[in-house]
């Protein structure tokens, strides 16, 4: 995502930042709430109300960056304030999968394939997360890739909102776009590491 963008939305959550600093909130409480939220809103999906789900979801993506930029604001943040929000949009991306599943299941005539997607979707995210985990343990930075964890979100969302106005067939079709995309970003990943790794040997041997 475009540095300009990234921006752009820093400033946008200023003002909020300045509110949750003014209730004495924690960055781990703005947190936990943006977890509810999603929890919420993948219910709102799976029962049907993808534009209302649509929209809570984008609250609480919003809400993710407002907890990094508060602990910025707050002096940095902790070890484990960023265990935390680690693991929580690891749980908040799967609930959400779940409740699109849930919708698909409930709703098309011939759901396998469109849930298929959902699964593989999932797991290459998970993947995704896990191998930049992994790399970060023995010391190698890998956030490369076509489809971190923002991109996924916007795609998702985008999907969800599209299926809400009768466009099933693109949130489908941007299902199995992320799929193919995690993979891709995690063989990405395992090839940077890879090169990474050879290089810091060779520099070891001179």
């Amino acid at each position: 995502m475009p540095a300009w963008f990234k921006d752009a939305v820093r400033g946008t959550l200023a003002p909020v930042v300045r509110l949750a600093m003014a209730l004495h909130l924690t960055p781990n409480t703005i947190t936990v709430i943006g977890l509810g939220i999603t929890v919420v809103a993948s219910g709102l999906v799976a029962g049907g109300w993808l534009l209302v789900g649509a929209a809570l979801l984008t609250a609480g993506s919003l809400l993710d960056a407002v907890d990094g930029a508060l602990a910025r604001a707050q002096g940095g943040g902790t070890p484990f304030g960023s265990f935390l929000d680690s693991t929580l949009d690891r749980a908040g991306e799967a609930i959400v999968y779940a409740g699109i599943a849930a919708w698909f299941l409930t709703t098309l005539a011939d759901p396998i394939l469109p849930v298929a997607a959902v699964f593989v979707a999932l797991g290459g995210s998970f993947l995704v997360s896990y191998a930049r985990a992994r790399a970060e343990a023995i010391g190698i930075s890998a956030t490369i890739g076509l489809a971190p964890r923002t991109e996924r979100l916007v795609l998702v969302i985008t999907g969800i909102a599209l299926a809400g106005l009768g466009f099933t067939p693109i949130l489908i079709a941007i299902l199995v776009l992320v799929a193919a995309l995690t993979v891709v970003t995690v063989i990405q990943r395992i090839w940077h590491v890879w090169r990474v790794s050879q290089a810091n040997s060779r520099s070891r041997e001179y």
